[in-house]
Parts: structure tokens; C-alpha cells; sequence
């Protein structure tokens, strides 16, 4: 194997070990390429690269969606870019966030229209989701059979849609901001509650009383929390966040909680039992206290 081709080799293995699929081809050019990154919703292109096979073969990749971004050399070194590959992945950088806040219009816009059309629950037994986990429709609504959960974000404004079906199976609308947006169910303030999924939070909220934010999954909860935290102290209240995490046999739900108390000063709770989340606990039986 020549040089140029251990390169474009070695390049290719850097992406993976930083969790980037690479295109099948990478061309050495210097020129900055956007890609499908693998798992994305058809017709996106949320990964970059840029390649340089000269004397000394360097290269830089990024997947805008997860926020993984690094820096490679083939003798290991590192090395200072160039002005001009600083300006190119500027430019990618800059082209992604307008892409990405186009979508981000685009989504709030049909979800506003589909809240609209959306009948709303008054009752468990309209939806098999709320009868199956046991939970209270909490402000949801109905939309072509699916459960809609509105997500807001931190002005309050409707800015996507979580949709459960029949069979528990959950999407968003696509293109629709996730990142520091949750959904409230309200209650006593003097404690702020986050969990992961809506049902945890049903669970928790039903029993505890306390406000809960909804933060759709273990990895937003650090920012729903610190949300959550800044909420509070704009309105002058000493109020406790407690992250509920989810007991996960990975040790991913607590590790995320764990790292959400910790990001707005609050504390974290798992239920005891192991590959558990709150709901769960509930519907066998727990009790929360307050």
C-alpha cells in the first residue's frame, strides 16, 4: 500500500474511532465535502470532510447532527490548520446552522398547523399508549390515531411534535428542534422534576404532585435541567431541581442524570430496580415519595 492510500486509510479508521461513518470514497482534494451520515434521515448530509494528501497528509470530519468534530494527522502530530481549511469548515459550520434553523422553521410551522387539527384527550382509554402505561393524557392530543406531545422551547412557543403510536413505536416531525425543548405537566413548583419519557413523567407528576419537565430522552435531560434551574431563578424561587434518571442496565440513564444534577446544581434519582424506568416502577407497584 502506497502512502497516499495508507492516508485515506488511516483518515477513514480516525472517523470511526470518533463515531463517524465515512462515505464509501474519500477524495483527497482539499476541498471541503459534505455526506449522508449513516442512520440519518434520507437526503440529509450532516457529515463533512476535508482531506489533504500532500506532504503531509492531514484531514478534518465533523457529523454536525451528534456535534463530533476532530482533527487528524498521519504522523500523529498536531498541527495547526491552514487559514484556508479554517475558513472552509467555518463555511460548512455556518451553512449547517442556516440549514439547520430553515428546518427548524419549517417544523415549527406544521406542527402549529397539525396542534390545531389535533382532538383533545379527555380520557386514558382514547389512546392504548396512556391505558398500557397506566398514565393520564396530561394536555396530549390525538392526530391520525398517534398521541401528540407538543415540545416548547424556551420562550414557551410549539416548536415539534412527539408522536406515539398504537404499538409504542415514537417519532418527531422531521426537522424539528429537540435540543433544549421539553414539555411541562404542571404542578406543585416548589420542586422542579425532569425524567426522560412522557410516561416517566406521568408516573412521577401523578404521584408526587410536583411539576415535571418532560425531556424526551437521556440525552437532552442536562439541558432541560439547566433550563429548568434558570426558569426557577428568574422567578425568584429556590426551588430543587431532582433529575429522575432511568435505571438502565447500560448504566447510560444514570450516568446522564448523574451529569444533569450536577450541570444545574440539583440532585438525581434512578428506581431501585435494575432496567427500570419511573413508569415501570410505578406500574409494578412503587411509590414515589415526594
Amino acid at each position: 500500500m502506497n502512502n497516499l492510500n495508507n492516508a485515506v486509510t488511516r483518515f477513514q479508521a480516525a472517523m470511526l474511532d470518533q463515531g463517524i461513518t465515512p462515505p464509501d470514497t474519500l477524495v483527497g482534494d482539499s476541498v471541503l465535502h459534505r455526506f449522508y451520515v449513516e442512520g440519518d434521515r434520507k437526503g440529509t448530509l450532516n457529515g463533512a470532510y476535508t482531506l489533504h494528501l500532500d506532504a503531509w497528509p492531514s484531514g478534518w470530519a465533523m457529523n454536525f447532527k451528534a456535534g463530533v468534530s476532530f482533527t487528524w494527522t498521519l504522523s500523529g502530530k498536531k498541527e495547526p490548520l491552514t487559514p484556508a481549511v479554517k475558513r472552509q469548515i467555518d463555511y460548512a459550520k455556518e451553512v449547517r446552522q442556516l440549514e439547520q434553523a430553515k428546518a427548524h422553521q419549517a417544523a415549527a410551522l406544521k406542527a402549529y398547523w397539525i396542534w390545531q387539527q389535533a382532538e383533545p384527550i379527555t380520557d386514558p382509554s382514547q389512546h392504548p399508549y396512556l391505558v398500557r402505561k397506566r398514565v393520564q393524557p396530561h394536555g396530549t392530543r390525538l392526530y391520525k390515531g398517534s398521541l401528540a406531545i407538543p415540545l416548547v422551547d424556551e420562550t414557551g412557543q410549539l416548536v415539534n411534535i412527539q408522536f406515539i403510536h398504537a404499538d409504542g413505536t415514537k417519532r418527531f416531525l422531521s426537522g424539528g428542534k429537540k435540543k433544549t425543548c421539553y414539555h411541562l405537566l404542571g404542578g406543585d413548583g416548589s420542586k422542579l422534576l425532569v425524567a426522560e419519557g412522557f410516561a416517566t413523567a406521568c408516573s412521577i407528576n401523578e404521584q408526587t404532585l410536583y411539576a415535571v419537565y418532560v425531556a424526551f430522552d437521556c440525552g437532552n435531560l442536562k439541558d432541560v435541567a439547566v433550563l429548568a434551574a434558570k426558569q426557577a431563578a428568574k422567578s425568584n424561587l429556590s426551588t430543587e431541581v431532582i433529575v429522575c434518571g432511568d435505571n438502565d442496565v447500560s448504566g447510560i440513564g444514570q450516568k446522564a442524570a448523574r451529569e444533569a444534577a450536577l450541570a444545574c446544581g440539583g440532585k438525581f434519582i434512578v428506581p431501585p430496580n435494575p432496567d427500570t424506568d419511573f413508569n415501570d416502577y410505578v406500574c409494578n407497584g412503587g411509590v414515589i415519595h415526594g
